[in-house]
């Protein structure tokens, strides 16, 4: 049995307690009310102290991230309400109470009721960053909603009527504590969004109690502020003072006059800006006016404006050399040109037809005269063959012989040349040329050569 007992350590047993009493929803968020003893506020800003009663008391402590947005300073006998969570510190293994909000006692319930509203609207989107809408920078009328026998009033438009005087400014009278005060706020916000004068609305009242602000934790009005469609400023109270209407509002200031500074610029801010602005032109305009200047007289000084004649003889000179490269350029491809139309010419000349027809006429002419001289030859050598066959004929003619005594027999047609008696008979008629005529004849004997008897008696 002795060996299935478990026994822990002391620090484990604390861990586990520590561990019960976070898991318990009661004790991580509780409201506990006590009187402050042993307050110790350390020098890391954390505070230190004892919640105690009549019967019993509770170590306590709040750090210096929660403590920092007190609105009271805690003291020594102080009665409290605090908000927060018990916890076991491991180490010492006692249990304490961790506070995150503190306030005095006796405004317990409205406290909470502050809290209660503040958490819902919040969950609704009423304070959300995306609904806060900027301030004209330049306002023209200023809606101011609080007492009109307080001083805040007297503080708003004084600060107003300082900073920017050409600022109109609207005072709708209102109840700012007390059973109305929440009616009257509403009602005069819808009022000056239904006039349309006002360009920012100023809502707020001097400092006071809880229940003297109390009007600016109503629901009413911070809906109210929420729906407006002027931009509001809410000033309620001190800096110390946080309502519900100045998460609702679109900008909070910590005090009335505060209010009165964020709605308007300052005139005389605004005029310095001005003159600076208006220094800053005119340094920005004479530096100009000097770089104008200075540029002014580069130009003047240089080469096209100071000698334009200069600028256009250089032009002119250029325009020379150009037209003399371009002459240059031109003879050239002239003679060269021409080299080629005389080389050309030449090679025409070479096979020019004239020349061609003149050698030809000159063959020709050497040929005829050739042929002329071989014609005349062979007309002479002609000539003479004609003139020796002429007198070889000549010589050799019957009429040639005939002139000598001889004479030619012809048959009687004269078509045949009779040669000899056998063609002949004896009674022809027969024809006999002479040098000087003829004689028609008739055969009447015929005797030939080497006989002595005649066959009959000659003509």
């Amino acid at each position: 049995m002795a060996a299935e007992r478990q026994v822990y350590s002391i620090k484990e047993l604390n861990r586990y307690i520590r561990m019960k009493l976070d898991s318990d929803n009661l004790l991580s968020d509780v409201w506990i009310r006590g009187e402050i003893s042993n307050f110790t506020h350390h020098g890391s800003g954390h505070m230190y102290f004892t919640l105690k009663d009549e019967s019993s008391r509770i170590k306590a402590i709040m750090f210096a991230s929660h403590n920092q947005r007190l609105p009271f300073i805690p003291k020594e006998g102080a009665r409290v309400i605090a908000r927060g969570n018990v916890t076991v510190y491991e180490r010492d293994g006692q249990y304490q109470f961790y506070a995150t909000h503190m306030q005095p006692d006796g405004i317990g319930s409205l406290y909470l009721a502050y809290e209660q509203l503040k958490s819902k609207l919040e969950q609704e989107g009423l304070f959300a960053e995306a609904r806060k809408r900027p301030l004209p920078r330049f306002p023209k009328c200023i809606g101011v909603i609080t007492s009109p026998t307080g001083a805040a009033v007297r503080d708003i438009v004084i600060t107003l009527q300082r900073r920017f005087p050409q600022v109109a400014i609207v005072i709708y009278p209102v109840l700012v504590q007390g059973k109305g005060a929440a009616p009257s706020i509403v009602k005069a916000i819808g009022a000056l969004n239904r006039m349309g004068e006002a360009d920012v609305l100023i809502v707020g009242r001097g400092g006071g109690s809880l229940e003297e602000l109390w009007a600016f934790n109503e629901e009413e009005v911070a809906r109210a502020i929420s729906a407006s469609r002027i931009p509001v400023i809410s000033a309620v109270g001190h800096e110390t003072d946080f309502t519900i209407a100045d998460f609702a509002a679109d900008l909070r200031a910590a005090t009335p006059t505060a209010a009165a500074e964020l709605a308007v610029p300052h005139a005389g801010e605004l005029a310095a800006q001005l003159r600076q602005q208006q220094q800053r032109l005119r340094q920005a305009l004479q530096r100009r006016a000097q770089r104008g200047r200075e540029r002014h007289a580069g130009l003047e000084r240089s080469l096209a404006l100071a000698g334009p004649r200069r600028s256009l003889m250089q032009h002119t000179q250029r325009l020379d050399q150009l037209r003399e490269r371009l002459q240059r350029s031109a003879d050239a491809r002239l003679s060269r040109s021409r080299e080629r139309t005389a080389v050309l010419h030449h090679s025409l000349q070479r096979f020019h037809p004239q020349s061609s027809v003149a050698a030809a006429r000159q063959r020709t002419e050497s040929i005829r005269r050739e042929l002329m001289g071989a014609m005349q030859a062979r007309l002479q050598e002609k000539k003479s063959r004609y003139v020796a066959e002429i007198r070889h004929l000549d010589a050799l003619s019957p009429l040639k012989v005939m002139s000598r005594g001889y004479s030619l027999v012809y048959d009687e047609a004269e078509e045949h040349l009779i040669k000899s008696l056998t063609e002949v008979q004896l009674g022809d008629l027969v024809v006999i040329k002479m040098n000087d005529g003829q004689l028609n004849c008739q055969v009447w004997g015929m005797k030939e050569d080497g006989k002595d008897d005649d066959e009959g008696s000659g003509a």
